[in-house]
């Protein structure tokens, strides 16, 4: 018997959470805008680089989505001076996942 069945025992009438608004949770803590982020690629010091710029939001929001974006790629990068940096030329993946979120997104460059 693990735990859930103990609790279950003891407390019969509780509903638990379902994880389908654990997700929209995710999607609805950044805010989003109705301009597209702007992704471009470019090259420094001959090794190729993702640049989003063009946030509207709280700094903070932007934070938290290269983190995500981050952690979601496996890659390197940075956040400054409001813009994100990704490490490769990443665009289509970048794209599809902000898309995903509900970003408008317009591609530059290459």
């Amino acid at each position: 018997m693990d735990l859930k069945d103990q609790l279950k025992n003891l407390f019969p009438d509780h509903v638990s959470e379902s994880s389908e608004t654990d997700n929209s949770d995710e999607q609805s803590d950044i805010w989003l805008q109705d301009d597209p982020i702007i992704c471009k690629y470019v090259k420094r010091k001959g090794k190729p680089i993702t640049i989003l710029e063009g946030y509207t939001g709280a700094t903070e929001d932007f934070k938290k989505l290269a983190k995500e974006l981050k952690t979601k790629l496996s890659v390197g990068g940075s956040f400054k001076d409001d813009k994100i940096i990704i490490q490769g030329d990443l665009r289509d993946k970048i794209m599809t996942l902000l898309k995903e979120k509900g970003f408008n997104v317009k591609r530059v460059g290459g």
